[in-house]
């Protein structure tokens, strides 16, 4: 079996996706029609922009998922998924792939989530950190043990989580860490605390928007964020990509349930190639490609 898997905030590079414009007229036709719905010309942005404007989370999200989506369709009937997930953002990208979701209402709530997210950063200033070589279970009992908000954020592969919280609650998490054995505990640049409960605004704001937009019947399951589970049914779904915003991304234990669902090949759709490198530190055995 063939999982289909698409890339969150952090894959973005300059000239992401001028390939499929120049060479595509159907992918061409999908990137005219996001610069209109977005009000701007973010194909300028993304092929010829500098890595600064990248970053800026109302272009890198829209900016990463139109490129996934477009990657995925211009694949054709070749793009056949038995399962589909995403890391983050990139289950936008997984919900449209699977049919769950149409491009532009996808893209409409992607805008919302960027800009909710966005707010709620400016509103509590917050940071995340990597934190490599230690224990899951560790990480949890420190975070918990500190007297602010920092919880593990993203569980990206055996040694590897990301934690999020205050910029003060993070630095003494990083402190405790460090001095349990970590092997690095790092401060990313990033403008807010993803996957945490400071993203409780921007929660409440894009749940309004998903209860306004229309979800179909998947033509295969996708293994969400939230609970590393595989659904099917629209309400779930949408319950889900609701509460991904204040909760964990589990990517170590969706990987896991996806290869004892029977998936045997993982392919990455979109830029960069980060999950396939989490994908090999999660299970070695797994095949990996490139769309």
């Amino acid at each position: 079996m063939k999982a289909y898997l698409f890339p969150g905030q952090g894959s973005q590079f300059v000239g992401m996706g001028k390939e499929l414009y120049d060479n595509s007229e159907p992918s061409k036709a999908m990137f005219e029609r996001a610069n209109e719905i977005l009000g701007f010309r973010i194909t300028d942005l993304m092929f010829a922009g500098t890595d600064e404007d990248l970053k800026q989370t109302n272009v890198t999200q829209p900016a990463i998922f139109l490129h996934s989506v477009i990657a995925a369709r211009h694949l054709g009937d070749s793009f056949q998924p038995d399962m589909v997930a995403g890391h983050s953002l990139g289950e936008f990208s997984a919900l449209v792939a699977n049919k769950t979701l149409e491009f532009e209402d996808a893209l409409r709530l992607v805008i919302a989530r960027a800009n909710a997210m966005q707010e709620a950063c400016e509103a509590s200033p917050s940071t995340m950190a990597a934190i490599l070589g230690l224990d899951d279970k560790i990480i949890e009992e420190i975070c918990a043990s500190v007297n602010d908000v920092v919880v593990p954020a993203n569980y990206n592969c055996p040694g590897q989580i990301v934690i999020s919280g205050t910029i003060d609650g993070v630095k003494i998490a990083c402190e405790k860490l460090t001095a349990a054995g970590a092997k690095r505990a790092l401060l990313l640049n990033v403008g807010g605390a993803f996957h945490s409960p400071l993203m409780e605004p921007a929660r409440m704001k894009l749940a309004a928007a998903i209860d306004a937009t229309n979800f179909n019947n998947p033509v295969c399951p996708v293994f969400q964020n939230v609970n590393a589970m595989p659904s099917s049914d629209p309400n779930i779904i949408r319950k889900n990509l609701v509460d991904q915003l204040t909760a964990p991304v589990r990517w170590t234990q969706t990987i896991q349930n996806m290869i004892e669902q029977g998936a045997k090949t993982f392919v990455e759709v979109g830029p960069g190639k980060v999950l396939q490198g989490l994908v090999k530190k999660i299970n070695r055995e797994a095949e990996i490609a490139a769309s």
